[in-house]
């Protein structure tokens, strides 16, 4: 009887690494699978169809408990990560430092997009007429909160 639950315990707990750990159908769920069902049927063919049915019941209810205990919260948050991310967006008010009709440089290849450098202020931007090179003079054409549209300078 010893390895009847050895082996319905170990197919339940690979059932359990499949569910939580290692989602899809794996070798851990086949390996679970296989385990359970040979552990049933090693229930009834050595101790008779009686011992096979409760042990088959043992097992359905066994692992009812497992899944149910594991879809609990409190089981979820032990295994959470709770880590705070403090990052920021930039939410510089853009608007009231750079207005259409200034003019800058690009600090990198706008390809379309790009950081450029306007009114001695670093900000992203995005080219409206294609790539533009590092170090190009651009004019600033639209500025919506932090969405910048340049195109380059012509030069006359």
């Amino acid at each position: 009887m010893t390895v009847v639950i050895i082996l319905i315990v170990l197919g339940i707990l690979l059932f359990v690494i499949e569910f939580l750990l290692v989602p899809g159908i794996t070798i851990a769920g086949i390996g679970g699978l296989v385990l359970t069902v040979f552990g049933v049927y090693k229930a009834f063919n050595d101790f008779g169809s009686t011992t096979g049915v409760w042990v088959l019941i043992g097992t359905l209810m066994l692992s009812v408990f497992v899944i149910a205990m594991s879809l609990r919260a409190r089981t979820w948050n032990r295994l959470m990560l709770k880590t705070n991310v403090q990052g920021t967006v930039d939410s510089d008010i853009t608007e009231d430092q750079i207005k259409g009709g200034d003019l800058g440089t690009t600090m990198t290849r706008l390809a379309p997009m790009g950081k450029i450098k306007v009114n001695r202020i670093v900000r992203e931007a995005k080219s409206i007429e294609g790539f533009i090179d590092e170090h190009t003079d651009i004019e600033v054409v639209s500025v919506e909160g932090t969405r910048i549209s340049v195109k380059p300078v012509k030069e006359k």
